[in-house]
C-alpha cells in the first residue's frame, strides 16, 4: 500500500462505483456528488460519502483507495446551506475521477480514455462534468454505464 495523499476533493461510492469529485474550489465538487447520492437514492441504489474537501488516497495492488480522515467522517459541506450528515464509508476503492467539463472551446468534447493522476502511482479513468447540469448522475451513468452496479 502507497503511502496517502491529501488531496482536495469529494469521494463517494454508487452501487460499488467509487466517483472521485476534483477540480478548483469552488466548482461545486460537495454539490456534484451529493446531487449523485439523492438520485441513487432515488433509483434504489445504495451509495455512501466516503469524504468531502479532504480526501486520502493510496494505491493497494492496483486499486485506489479512498479514506476520510476520522475528524470529517459523514460531514459533507454544502455552500450556501452549510454542514450536513450524509451516510458515510470510511474507506473505498474509487473507479473514476469526475472532473469539470468545458461547454466551449478545445475541450467541449474531452478525449476518451483520458486519465488524471493525483500522486505518482494514483491514476484514475476521468469523466468530464459541467457544474448545473439537473441530473448530473444520469450523465455519468451515459458515460460509463457500469455505475451502480
Amino acid at each position: 500500500m502507497s503511502e496517502a495523499a491529501n488531496i482536495h476533493a469529494t469521494a463517494i461510492v454508487v452501487g460499488r462505483t467509487g466517483l472521485l469529485f476534483s477540480g478548483p474550489s469552488g466548482w461545486g465538487k460537495s454539490m456534484l456528488a451529493f446531487t449523485c447520492m439523492t438520485e441513487a437514492r432515488r433509483l434504489g441504489l445504495f451509495t455512501a460519502l466516503v469524504a468531502d474537501d479532504q480526501v486520502l488516497l493510496s494505491e493497494e495492488t492496483g486499486t485506489v483507495i479512498a479514506t476520510c480522515p476520522p475528524s470529517i467522517a459523514g460531514l459533507i459541506e454544502l455552500r450556501g446551506t452549510g454542514i450536513v450528515r450524509q451516510d458515510h464509508i470510511s474507506q473505498a476503492a474509487m473507479h473514476y475521477a469526475v472532473l469539470p467539463g468545458s461547454a466551449s472551446g478545445e475541450n467541449r468534447v474531452p478525449p476518451d480514455g483520458e486519465f488524471v493522476s493525483f500522486a505518482t502511482g494514483i491514476s484514475l479513468p476521468a469523466l468530464r462534468l459541467l457544474t448545473g447540469v439537473p441530473s448530473p448522475l444520469a450523465v455519468l451513468m451515459a458515460k460509463a454505464p457500469d455505475i451502480g452496479d
